[in-house]
């Protein structure tokens, strides 16, 4: 039997058939999953906790739930976290949820669970993955050195060295160095944090400012240099101008000459200036 045509429908192309055939699928897969998720936490609800029937109902509600942490998990891809570590955390936010679930309220288990999931997997960004990223092999060799590090300080009732640390692991001492430096990139410390022990005020506060004076540098070091090509007299006029502000009837009766002289001389200083060397402005 041929399949039908709606009088005036567009015909579909093989791609929007597969594409719609593909939705379908996974809204039929997630009824499923809700439907199944139901029949399950009704079945749980009476039994026991502890006995071997609830854990494998309990297991297999986790199993059944897996592609909501999967989904969950991928919106953190562009953290660059293992996903399969990522799956993991968000599990343990599923199995949080279906201890704490309560089907009596009415609401959608993927609802409900949602939350727990995705606070589950930003409390392990937050707290436990790198602000820096660090080689995995220095990130699993750090694990020991940490390890190490509490057995001894257990031992020693003291700090370790890290010579102590090195000997314990049998690596050379440059090794535990680098893994305690790594070590450091699991927190960043905040610029305006107060410095712990040494009363210091936050980094930011320490660090370096643009002198606004700054730009006025090459400008006063360019006018030292042409200073010092003019006479001595107009040398000595421009500094009582300019750097002891004095005024011209003053610098006259300084110098013993008319203040008409005065500003003949400060004009031709200024020519002297500019032709020698135009500072652009």
């Amino acid at each position: 039997m041929s399949a039908r045509t709606t009088p005036g429908a567009p015909p579909q192309s093989d791609g929007d058939t597969a594409e719609a055939g593909a939705a379908t699928a996974r809204e039929r897969r997630g009824a499923d999953t809700r439907a199944l998720t139901q029949v399950l936490f009704k079945e749980l609800a009476g039994l026991d906790a502890g006995t071997p029937e609830h854990s494998r109902v309990r297991e297999a509600l986790i199993e059944a739930n897996l592609p909501l942490v999967r989904y969950a998990a991928a919106r953190f891809r562009s953290r660059n976290e293992p996903m399969e570590d990522v799956v993991q955390v968000g599990t343990i936010g599923l199995i949080n949820a279906i201890d704490r679930f309560d089907p009596e309220r009415g609401v959608q288990f993927p609802t409900f669970a949602m939350p727990t999931v995705v606070g589950e997997i930003k409390r392990y960004f937050r707290d436990n993955v790198r602000t820096v990223h660090v080689p995995r092999r220095l990130h699993e060799l750090w694990v020991q050195v940490n390890g190490a590090t509490e057995d001894l300080t257990v031992l020693h009732g003291r700090s370790p060295t890290t010579a102590e640390i090195a000997e314990r692991l049998q690596i050379p001492e440059e090794e535990v160095l680098a893994c305690i430096e790594a070590g450091r990139s699991y927190h960043a410390t905040s610029l305006e944090a107060a410095q712990e022990g040494d009363g210091l005020p936050g980094l930011l506060d320490r660090l370096g400012y643009e002198d606004p004076a700054l730009a006025g540098v090459e400008h006063r070091d360019l006018v030292r240099h042409l200073l010092v090509q003019l006479p001595e007299r107009e040398q000595r006029i421009l500094l009582l101008r300019y750097y002891s502000n004095l005024t011209q009837s003053q610098i006259s009766a300084e110098l013993g000459v008319s203040q008409m002289h005065v500003s003949r001389l400060l004009s031709r200083s200024f020519a002297r200036l500019r032709s020698a060397n135009r500072i652009e402005t």
